[in-house]
Formats: structure tokens, sequence, C-alpha cells
């Protein structure tokens, strides 16, 4: 089993991970309105 110091570490490695991906989702969304938005006009 893991240590409880290697858990810890990768708890705070997957929270970050997910924070990356909602935010680059976020951004990916907001491009792709934009080029959308841009097309239709």
């Amino acid at each position: 089993m893991a240590s409880g110091n290697d858990i810890k570490a990768a708890q705070a490695t997957y929270n970050s991970f997910i924070k990356a991906a909602t935010w680059g989702t976020g951004i990916c969304i907001a491009i792709t309105a934009f080029v959308v938005m841009l097309i239709s006009s």
C-alpha cells in the first residue's frame, strides 16, 4: 500500500489536473463560440 504522503501527493496532482482540464475546456468552448460567431456573420 502507498503511504499517506504518497496518497496526499497523488490527490493534489489529480486536483490540479482536474482544475487545468476544466479551465482548458472552458477556453476551448469560448474560442469555438467566437469562431462560430465570426463564420456566421
